[in-house]
């Protein structure tokens, strides 16, 4: 459904405004001429009539009604082409106007898209409306200001999860190495083995947490010095490196050459592997990876078997600590695998979405701008 922009609107409004104005400005007029008409045509025949030329005095009614309907004809036709005339430049005046006056909102359109549509958020962008400070520049004023504390918020919040992230690190290594110097000591009782074997599934779970946030607050921002990299040597090197005791995991790479970060992409092909493995049948289940081109870059996308899942609930999949609904089993991942994955993407410029299978399972595809020339990275 196409809706009427602001400045047709305000075009019409000011025409439709110019025609009424115009309209009471030639009935105004129509009723001077018709009494001015009238006054002189009645003096005319009354002078006539006093001093009437042979055969003419029976005539003067006559040629008053005929004067003054001529007159009045001219009035409405010729006033009417003129108002036509005016309407129209009007209108185009109007047209021209209105596109001045809302350029600035305009420019505040385009700004909010480019940083809605930008892969770090683009919150380092600023309006910076000049001219004189009226209701638009006001606008525009909040804008930034706006953008500028959501900017901040975004910065303190990445900082606090990579500190976060390296503070935590250190004592989940100590714990570590204490845990399995204890087990493997010879004196230790099978339930303190035992014991420890769960504690170092238990801190290397947290250890898992601690990398994916910190992979995560990494993610977050634009990959802006990028190399060549061909997806299809990802996959076949991530296929043959998750593990999938009763899984097959089949990789179909074609050639997909993109520009980024290979340590992010390879992440990014991992955590979609792991996750199809993870989330699969008991038994008999597979898992597929693909590379390839699309008319609209490259893609990598990965197939598995698996419980049914419902459409609703594939958007929640990639938000942070998501898992499928809760009456499903929880894995022993973070929660942190396709979040990473969006964020991976996204800084590189690229979307990912999901598809349900039928019979159960997803399909998830990564599509990521095709390789510039020479290798350079798109800006």
């Amino acid at each position: 459904m196409n809706r009427m922009t602001i400045r047709t609107r305000l075009t019409l409004v000011y025409g439709g405004m110019l025609l009424a104005g115009g309209l009471l400005l030639i009935g105004i007029t129509y009723l001077l001429v018709y009494q001015r008409l009238g006054d002189k045509l009645f003096i005319g025949a009354q002078r006539s009539a006093e001093q009437p030329p042979p055969g003419v005095a029976m005539t003067y009614t006559q040629f008053e009604g005929e004067v003054k309907n001529n007159a009045l004809d001219t009035v409405l036709t010729q006033g009417g082409i003129a108002l036509a005339v005016v309407v129209v430049v009007g209108l185009a005046f109007s047209w021209l106007i209105a596109g001045r006056l809302l350029q600035p909102l305009h420019l505040v359109t385009e700004t909010a898209r480019r940083i809605s549509g930008a892969p770090d958020r683009g919150l380092h962008e600023r309006i910076a409306l000049d001219g004189p400070y009226d209701e638009v520049k006001e606008l525009a004023d909040t804008f930034d200001l706006m953008i500028a504390r959501l900017d901040k918020s975004f910065d303190v919040q990445r900082r606090f999860i990579a500190n976060a992230s390296h503070e935590l690190r250190t004592p989940l290594t100590v714990n570590r190495t204490l845990l399995e110097v204890t087990t493997e000591t010879p004196e230790a009782s099978p339930e303190l083995r035992q014991l420890g074997r769960t504690l170092l599934a238990v801190n290397a779970r947290h250890e898992r947490l601690i990398d994916g946030l910190l992979l995560l607050a990494r993610s977050e921002n634009a990959v802006v010095d990028g190399s060549y990299v061909d997806l299809a040597d990802v996959v076949v090197h991530v296929a043959s490196q998750v593990p999938s005791e009763n899984v097959k995991v089949a990789a179909m790479p074609e050639e997909a050459p993109t520009t980024g970060n290979a340590v992010l992409l390879e992440r990014l092909v991992h955590n979609l592997v792991e996750n199809g493995v993870r989330y699969n049948v008991p038994s008999g289940g597979w898992v597929r990876v693909e590379s390839g081109t699309r008319p609209d870059g490259v893609f990598v996308s990965v197939s598995n078997t698996g419980p049914v899942v419902p459409r609703y609930e594939i958007p929640n999949l990639f938000e942070p600590f998501r898992r499928l609904g809760p009456e499903r089993p929880v894995a022993p991942g973070a929660g942190l695998g396709l979040s990473i994955v969006r964020a991976v993407a996204a800084a590189h410029g690229g979307r990912v979405f999901a598809d349900p299978r039928d019979g159960g399972g997803l399909t998830v595809t990564v599509i990521l701008p095709t390789a510039a020339a020479g290798g350079e990275f798109p800006t």
